[in-house]
């Protein structure tokens, strides 16, 4: 056998170990769940059952907000794993955390953090009933999608998301949604 055709029979044995290897013992899965990890576990889990969301949904927007920087802060000033502003922070923890005094820093912190970003999006849940919607809002602001419905750019229901006018919000909702299904295929 000529030196060329061993060298690529030697590489498809390869390959081929390498794709049985993968799904035999189930890699796949354990480097998937290197990439999409559930981090914070104890408060995502704490507050999605406090305030009635899935939590596969709060790692899908941590994972696309910060990708589980509890330091990360945006270009727009929003703060944290769930990159919340300070204004949203301020009136959220001002209806959950009355015996505290809320200050801007508090948003480093991950559980408060994932406790007011988890309390956010069930609102936005609640008012939208669809969570492209509500991650829409999460997004780019409630005035802003409570505008394009009313202007009928979208649905109130969510089957023409894909109309989403400003690109970086329909990119955040395409990801959301792309991370929660990976999410669910992964932990569920």
């Amino acid at each position: 056998m000529p030196k060329r055709v061993k060298n690529i029979f030697v590489v498809f044995l390869i390959v081929i170990v390498i794709f049985v290897a993968i799904k035999v013992f189930g890699i796949q899965d354990l480097i998937m769940k290197k990439i999409y990890p559930q981090t914070y576990s104890e408060y995502v889990n704490k507050y999605a059952i406090e305030y009635e969301v899935d939590p596969l949904l709060v790692y899908a927007v941590i994972k696309a907000e910060s990708n589980f920087d509890k330091n990360a802060v945006s270009n727009r000033n929003a703060k944290g794993v769930m990159q919340i502003i300070d204004s949203t922070a301020e009136e959220i923890a001002g209806n959950i955390m009355s015996d505290t005094y809320f200050e801007s820093n508090m948003l480093f912190d991950e559980e408060t953090n994932i406790r007011i970003g988890t309390k956010y999006l069930s609102d936005l849940l609640k008012k939208y009933g669809d969570y492209h919607i509500a991650v829409a809002a999460y997004n780019a602001g409630i005035g802003t999608v409570d505008k394009w419905i009313s202007d009928g750019v979208i649905k109130d229901d969510g089957s023409d998301i894909e109309k989403i006018p400003y690109k970086e919000t329909n990119n955040y909702v395409r990801k959301i949604s792309r991370d929660y299904k990976i999410y669910e295929d992964l932990y569920k």
